[in-house]
């Protein structure tokens, strides 16, 4: 806790990630002074605050864990926070970063660091409440600053935060934005996410004509293998789809089983719908 302010005092810490979950803080543009207004921000380096081991109300993560330095880091950011909050896909389920679980660790390294030996990294990629309890996940990649502004002011005021799971096909109705899996005119441009996928982004992509890369993580309630199979019908082969399903929440246990469904397929190239779990 801050001892110099009584404000609730506010950390935002990176780890294995590209930065974008926290520009949402500085793309809040003059939202950002009002919210310094209301808490004291003590760490967030992208602002040009450094205290990464002062105990706060609130800590914000964004990035996956990917190191044995990382697993000491969260686990004493855990210990120095009321509330810890993971913001974005690589934080809620380790994001496109997951991918490389899906390859030879050490393969991988080899391929990509001609000395791989002085890299120190983990053999996988993890979200961060594979290490330390998460009281609430921002999904997103990036998360958008009008989930944050939601999530805050709920904070401060004492009530519990409202997060989205609606299906993003429900944004794209309330933004009167045309279904792409209707009007695509090839594969690529049909097998849209949407229907599997949470809203918060605004329909970013579906309003630009393209489909639904699943930033967002899982909707309530998804059906990813009627999904998927709609994508055959499009054209899509097994490969593709197991691929589009994988691309940005490869971690996710839903999304690795339907995956494995139609990977399975393409080695032993039998019917599918009438056999899935």
């Amino acid at each position: 806790m801050s001892t110099t302010s009584s404000k609730p005092s506010v950390a935002v810490h990176k780890f294995a990630s590209c930065d974008g979950c926290q520009l949402a803080f500085l793309n809040m543009g003059t939202d950002l002074l009002d919210l310094a207004e209301l808490v004291d921000i003590v760490h967030f380096v992208e602002a040009g605050l450094v205290a990464p081991e002062q105990a706060v109300d609130i800590a914000f993560i964004e990035g996956s864990v990917s190191t044995e330095e990382d697993i000491e880091r969260i686990q004493l950011i855990r210990k120095n926070s009321k509330l810890l909050i993971s913001i974005g896909a690589c934080a809620t389920s380790a994001g496109l970063q997951a991918l490389r679980n899906l390859a030879d660790g050490d393969q991988w390294l080899a391929d990509m660091y001609p000395q791989p030996q002085f890299i120190q990294s983990l053999k996988s990629t993890e979200p961060i409440k594979a290490h330390v309890k998460v009281d609430y996940e921002l999904w997103g990649c990036p998360i958008s600053p009008g989930q944050l502004k939601q999530l805050i002011k709920s904070l401060l005021l004492g009530a519990q935060p409202a997060l989205e799971k609606d299906k993003l096909c429900l944004e794209c109705k309330r933004h009167q934005v045309v279904c792409t899996l209707v009007t695509g005119q090839n594969p690529a441009q049909r097998s849209c996410l949407g229907a599997v996928t949470a809203t918060g982004c605004g329909a970013l992509c579906p309003s630009a004509g393209r489909a639904c890369y699943g930033c967002y993580g899982l909707s309530d309630n998804p059906n990813p293998h009627a999904l998927a199979l709609r994508f055959e019908g499009f054209g899509l082969v097994d490969s593709e789809i197991a691929q589009r399903l994988l691309m940005i929440h490869s971690n996710e246990v839903i999304n690795q089983q339907e995956a494995k469904y139609w990977s399975d397929a393409v080695e032993n190239q039998t019917g599918k719908g009438n056999s899935h779990d």
